[in-house]
């Protein structure tokens, strides 16, 4: 199993991960136990995370997304350690709201080193979301700010992996 094989493989399945085993060995030349043993590889070594579909979300009933950037206090102004107990509550928290798609650390937009994407079924569940959130963490905030999207509006490009690309010999 060559690594560019692998590469290839991983492409077609980003591209459409309900293709058959059978359907991928004959796009990629290869038989179809091959392709069973990489997609294995491919899923042990982590390059596959888990196989999901991107939904219609306006037919699930959610209307925006928003992007939600903050800068964050991440550690005591008197002591300076860190707020390593906090930063465990909010990643539990971050974790196990539904309605939280991503969050990360990061750096950018004027000193923000934090983001989360959330999803929400009109403005009322998003203000009460936000708020929430404010509500919990906002004495660790130096500054937050959201840009929402209505999933009902136009969309230049809507969320798909299917036009990825994917150099074989750049993982």
């Amino acid at each position: 199993m060559s690594k560019d094989r692998m590469m290839e493989l991983l492409h077609e399945l980003i591209k459409n991960s309900k293709r058959s085993d059978r359907n991928l060995a004959r796009i990629l030349g290869v038989s179809q136990p091959t392709i069973t043993r990489m997609r294995r590889k491919l899923e042990s070594t982590g390059f596959i995370r888990e196989y999901t579909v991107i939904p219609d979300f306006v037919k699930l009933g959610y209307e925006l997304v928003a992007f939600t950037f903050m800068n964050i206090i991440r550690y005591d102004a008197e002591s300076g350690d860190p707020f390593t107990e906090l930063a465990e509550k909010a990643h539990k928290w971050a974790v196990e709201n539904s309605k939280i798609i991503l969050g990360a650390a990061g750096d950018g937009l004027n000193g923000k080193n934090c983001m989360m994407i959330s999803i929400h079924k009109d403005f009322t569940d998003y203000y009460r979301f936000i708020s929430e959130f404010r509500g919990k963490w906002a004495s660790y905030m130096r500054d937050i700010e959201t840009f929402i999207v209505s999933f009902k509006a136009t969309m230049i490009k809507p969320i798909s992996f299917s036009h990825l690309e994917i150099d074989p010999k750049d993982p």
